[in-house]
């Protein structure tokens, strides 16, 4: 384990106004020393008042930039000489990827070239200690590795021993999004081999909890069930994710960033396989208990025709972190979606400004620091 020298460093986030950039920022300024640096350009999904809790902290700062722009990437580089750059900025929703893929290898691919090749030139002129333990942290998804064999599939034999991604897996993307971030792995690694940049990569498993834009699975249920609108089901809803607690992530994340091995991958994942139909409906459950109506909130179950390429399951492997950098999720996925639930029931007026963007227009001229 490499861990770099000095308890308080300057970190680089990119795409820290975003889901899970967010919890990122506010587990670095609210239970570490580290300083922040957050770089976003704010397109839909990042969202400021996701950080008004630590907006105002003295060891955080915003910078509204884009990473397909060079130029203003330099100037953040030069201006605020960061000690590590954790790479969170991406288009993530696979949806969108299907009907419009030309943003995601723009942003995915040719914004995270641009990022590299300003964090090479930055760090080709550091010097001493300030070298030694620079880092670049590359965020990724186990969308990479494709699908797994589903538990349907296969003999009643070989239900008991179904594989997992390990960090050996051999890559097969399915979706413009997956295929975008594959590359952007791929970009990562070659930098290290190539230039010698020390980058780390990891691969997560599905995140959820609060702050989530309201587009993705459990956000959408929640709210949806609240609104008393159908819940929308693709296929038979047994496709298998491996759910993983946003905060939990988060603590993973800044672990690798500042003591993981430099050239490692680590697979991060919650352990909690379920599929889309057990999801939705845990949720009408707990809905059914702490905000009660006169129908089951089930009743509301539609199934809709399914996602082209949609992988059947995910599931990872995440023996790796928990044996080298002693990293274990705090959070299952009972306890987990309780505490996300109530989150949205506590926090409506975040989910209207989110998708109206008030908050966000209201902020935008006072946001850099």
């Amino acid at each position: 384990m490499s861990e770099i020298k000095n308890s308080s460093r300057k970190i680089l986030v990119t795409g820290g106004a975003g889901f899970i950039g967010s919890a990122v920022v506010r587990h670095l300024i609210n239970d570490t020393d580290h300083s922040v640096i957050n770089v976003d350009k704010l397109t839909y999904a990042g969202n400021l008042e996701s950080l008004m809790s630590v907006s105002e902290n003295a060891r955080y700062a915003f910078e509204q930039v884009d990473i397909c722009d060079a130029t203003e990437l330099k100037r953040v580089f030069n201006k605020h000489q960061p000690d590590i750059v954790m790479h969170l900025a991406a288009e993530s929703h696979v949806d969108r990827s299907i009907d419009g893929p030309g943003e995601f290898i723009q942003t995915n691919i040719v914004g995270t070239y641009t990022l590299l090749e300003q964090a090479r030139a930055y760090w080709s002129e550091l010097e001493g200690d300030k070298k030694a333990n620079f880092r670049f942290h590359h965020i990724s998804t186990d969308e990479v590795y494709g699908d797994l064999p589903h538990p349907d599939e296969v003999s009643d034999a070989e239900k008991h021993s179904l594989p997992l991604f390990t960090e050996k897996t051999a890559y097969e993307p399915s979706s413009p999004y997956s295929a975008s971030k594959a590359g952007s792995d791929h970009l990562v690694r070659a930098w290290k081999r190539t230039y010698g940049l020390p980058t780390l990569v990891t691969n997560c498993s599905n995140n959820y909890g609060p702050f989530h834009f309201p587009e993705k699975l459990i956000p959408l249920v929640i709210l949806n069930a609240l609104e008393g609108k159908e819940l929308p089901v693709y296929g038979k809803g047994n496709q298998i994710r491996d759910w993983l607690f946003v905060e939990d992530h988060a603590r993973a994340l800044v672990l690798v960033a500042t003591t993981g091995e430099v050239g490692e991958t680590y697979n991060i994942g919650g352990h909690n396989e379920k599929q889309n139909i057990e999801v939705v409906e845990t949720i009408c459950q707990i809905l059914d208990e702490v905000r009660p109506k006169e129908t089951k909130y089930a009743e509301q179950i539609t199934y809709v025709a399914d996602r082209p390429g949609h992988d059947m399951r995910y599931a990872i492997d995440a023996s790796k972190i928990q044996k080298e950098l002693s990293w274990t999720p705090e959070e299952t996925f009972e306890s987990g979606i309780k505490k996300t639930v109530q989150w949205y029931l506590d926090n409506q007026t975040w989910c209207q400004h989110v998708q109206d963007g008030s908050y966000q227009r209201e902020r935008l001229g006072g946001a850099n620091k």
